[in-house]
């Protein structure tokens, strides 16, 4: 029986890559680098901001002290307008709702950053009782490192021998990697960042092309 279904953020719960491409874009500007389409940056999503902002900077510029000093303008950026286009995936809502009415806790594991994490989730999801929100942390391995989930199995009680009783939902090949680390069912989600292509390289147990699928799973579990 399904006892949690950890979900991913950005491209998993959330469309949010237009307003990573904003904040991207102007902390590029304030150095005078080149910009990057939406669709160039949504190719560099998945393994938290500081890489994402590496893959960003142009060649001879991708110094961990440049990084940092990117990663500050993005920050400012982000914090302000993280909201500006970013909306939940269609069936997202009802996928969750449906969840819950079944007594299955939900949680986030994400790479966004952790106050960035804290106020998207409350604000497209209020009515959703959520059993831990987890972002980057300082001191916290980013994804696929299996810290992240190994906290949130802490959080809501499951020992290690009831993982077989928890579900990992991501868009990427980050994400699939995550659930193999952590020694949990993935579920690869097509509707975000990434090809199918990408996430079959991991041979997830399911690949979902809508939300109400992940609904069909959990039915299927429970017989």
């Amino acid at each position: 029986m399904t006892e949690l279904v950890i979900f991913d953020l950005d491209g998993t719960l959330l469309y949010t890559v237009e307003d990573i491409a904003q904040a991207t874009n102007y902390a590029l500007e304030q150095y005078g680098y080149p910009t990057h389409s939406v669709e160039v940056i949504a190719t560099f999503i998945g393994n938290g901001i500081n890489k994402l902002l590496e893959r960003a900077l142009p060649q001879g510029h991708k110094s961990p002290e440049e990084v940092t000093e990117l990663r500050r303008h993005f920050k400012e950026f982000y914090d302000i307008h993280c909201m500006d286009y970013s909306k939940p995936f269609e069936g997202i809502r009802d996928l969750l709702r449906f969840i819950r009415k079944k007594g299955i806790d939900i949680a986030v594991a994400s790479n966004k950053y952790q106050a960035a994490t804290e106020r998207l989730i409350p604000h497209y999801f209020p009515e959703i009782d959520f059993v831990a929100v987890l972002g980057q942390r300082e001191g916290t391995p980013v994804k696929p490192d299996p810290s992240i989930v190994n906290d949130i199995l802490e959080i809501a009680s499951i020992p290690a021998e009831r993982k077989g009783n928890v579900l990992y939902v991501g868009d990427s090949g980050v994400d699939m990697q995550t659930a193999i680390n952590a020694g949990l069912t993935a579920i690869g989600v097509t509707w975000g960042c990434r090809p199918r292509s990408e996430l079959q390289k991991y041979s997830p147990a399911y690949i979902v092309d809508s939300p109400s699928e992940i609904e069909d799973i959990l039915l299927s579990l429970k017989k």
